[in-house]
């Protein structure tokens, strides 16, 4: 009597506290990662928007909470989530800036502080311009009704 003989294609995937799970199937296709990378402002820009997520939820009671899981002083929780004082259309900017391919990277938390100290929208707007002088990251222009 001749044995039993089943071919399965199988690859291994990532299970509940970094397990490998054996899974059916080809292993998926995945994208390669892009080349450089993301901007520190863009990460800061991230969680500025995920602590205030955190706050509303009632997850966390307010920023000095932040600050003690964070091990950074409140002050600089403050710095961070100062940049949800921006213009809505900034923010989404610095959320979408390319990625950095060598060096510094372009744009500084520490360069928009002034920038969201102003109330005035079409202020920020304009001072965002002279930050960024040649175009490259501009937004889509508003209405003149804003």
């Amino acid at each position: 009597m001749k044995g039993l003989r089943i071919q399965q294609q199988v690859h291994f995937g990532q299970g509940r506290n970094s397990r490998k799970v054996l899974e059916e199937g080809p292993p998926p296709e995945t994208e390669p990662t892009p080349a450089g990378t993301v901007p520190r402002i863009s990460r800061l820009m991230a969680l500025a928007i995920r602590f205030e997520r955190l706050i509303k939820a009632g997850e966390v009671a307010d920023q000095s909470d932040l600050a003690r899981m964070g091990n950074v002083s409140r002050a600089r929780v403050t710095q961070i989530m100062n940049l949800l004082h921006l213009a809505p259309d900034i923010q989404e900017t610095i959320l979408f800036l390319p990625r950095t391919q060598r060096g510094r990277d372009p744009i500084r938390e520490i360069m928009l502080r002034p920038i969201a100290a102003v109330l005035d929208w079409r202020k920020q707007r304009r001072m965002w311009e002279t930050l960024v002088p040649d175009g490259t990251l501009s937004f889509r222009k508003r209405s003149a009704a804003e």
